[in-house]
């Protein structure tokens, strides 16, 4: 199980590379607002996902006038996209129970 924000910052990396604050930026958009990372815990996430190799730091910079250097971009390892992906089946059997529980409503 992973926790929330790793996920959420998996997700935002699968389809790019980003920069922190553009994390921040992107969970906030897929959630609606309704989480927001704060810096601290950012950071606090990105460096657990960094030693367990979840993720990386790289070097490919965009176009210097679209950059600032003192930015880290950030990629998505193998690793990583294996362990977003177990975690998708996770929740996907954690709704199926619930909603055989009655607490999710059915799909349509």
């Amino acid at each position: 199980m992973l926790p929330p924000a790793t996920f959420h910052i998996l997700l935002a990396l699968a389809e790019e590379d980003r920069h922190g604050y553009a994390i921040i930026q992107d969970v906030a958009m897929r959630t609606g607002g309704e989480l927001k990372l704060s810096a601290g815990t950012l950071y606090r996430s990105i460096q657990r996902m960094l030693e367990q190799g979840l993720i990386v730091e790289t070097r490919d910079r965009p176009a210097p006038e679209d950059d600032d250097e003192r930015r880290r971009y950030y990629r998505i390892t193998p690793l990583g996209t294996t362990t977003a992906k177990a975690e998708a089946r996770r929740l996907s059997q954690l709704m199926k129970m619930a909603r055989a529980a009655g607490f999710a409503p059915r799909r349509a």
